[in-house]
């Protein structure tokens, strides 16, 4: 082999060897810039959002707590229960409650959470000239729908339609509210917050004056059971019971029973057997057939509204009570 030849292969040997070395750098750079580029992908990948969610149980509860408050109130009434989207949960409808409640319902609760504002601000609203606004679609601007607020986050929407009034529609659902232990933004109202005290209502015709009973007549009362306190729209009695009784039903009048001393058992509700009229707004009867059975002690107190019958089927020990008496309708 020649010098020339020698020199030539060590020049393409050398050659060679840089060109691999700049190929390895290349690629290197290459890998380096590519992961680079990953790492910032990364970065800026945005975040994902965790929320709340309307659960089918919680939904459920919400639901109940509304029913219990009819029966409580003795008003009828269908409650929907709407997740965010406002796609239905739940739908419950009182028996006696018009048809139509179903779908109304349906739509303030959905109204509600797709505005996030109680229903009663769109009626309002309306009510002061934005009619253009029921022109909406999917638009229901009708008191008796809230949102549910979790945290801040509006999860759900609760309607009520077909109770006594629209004020007791949305009363029903902030009962629903309440049971998820939610808020449900209500807006306030001017009478929410007055700037100067209230006007003091007429007084009752037929109390006239400030009263005091003496501990020396009511002493006298209980002992032998008397009225103390005899006006057209309100009575106090110092009552006292020895043994069982006649039941009782009056149309007019809510009793008031604080027990002072001794043990009674009282029955209310029911159907009254063999009613006869004692008075004009009052009937006695053999019993009642029925009816919840209550246990009164000291300290008790049992408030009956008026047309319930009542009856003290058992007296263990003489009893002594305040019968605070309120005639519903006296002017």
């Amino acid at each position: 082999m020649t010098r020339r030849t020698t020199a030539t292969l060590l020049a393409s040997a050398c050659g060679l060897a840089l060109l691999g070395s700049v190929a390895s750098d290349a690629h290197a750079s290459h890998r380096a810039a590519s992961s680079a580029k990953t790492k910032s992908e990364r970065k800026a990948a945005p975040k994902l959002v965790v929320r709340h969610a309307l659960s089918l149980s919680a939904a459920q509860t919400a639901v109940d707590a509304v029913l219990a408050e009819a029966k409580r109130l003795g008003t009828t009434g269908v409650v929907a229960i709407v997740d965010e989207g406002g796609d239905t949960l739940a739908l419950a409808r009182i028996d006696g409650t018009f048809a139509a409640g179903a779908r109304i319902s349906t739509g303030k609760a959905r109204t509600a959470v797709q505005f996030k504002k109680p229903t009663r601000f769109f009626e309002e609203l309306i009510k002061k000239g934005r009619t253009p606004m029921v022109a909406l679609d999917d638009f229901t601007p009708l008191q008796g729908g809230l949102p549910i607020v979790i945290d801040g986050e509006v999860v759900g929407g609760i309607g009520v339609s077909g109770a006594a009034s629209a004020q007791q529609d949305e009363d029903l659902a902030s009962a629903g509210v309440r049971a998820l232990g939610a808020a449900s933004a209500l807006e306030p109202t001017a009478a929410a917050t007055p700037t100067a005290a209230p006007e003091a209502a007429p007084k009752a015709a037929w109390l006239p004056d400030v009263l005091h009973l003496t501990h020396e007549q009511t002493d006298a009362g209980f002992a032998k059971g008397a009225p103390l306190l005899e006006l057209q729209g309100f009575k106090i009695h110092a009552s006292r019971r020895d043994a069982p009784g006649k039941a009782e039903v009056h149309s007019r009048d809510v009793d008031i029973f604080y027990v002072l001393d001794g043990e009674a058992t009282v029955v209310t509700g029911g159907t009254m057997l063999e009613p006869e009229r004692v008075g004009p707004d009052e009937l006695r009867g053999r019993g009642i057939r029925g009816g919840k059975s209550v246990k009164l002690s000291k300290g008790d107190v049992m408030v009956i509204p008026n047309g319930t019958p009542h009856w003290f089927t058992e007296v263990d020990t003489p009893v002594t009570y305040y019968a605070v008496k309120y005639t519903v309708g006296a002017p």
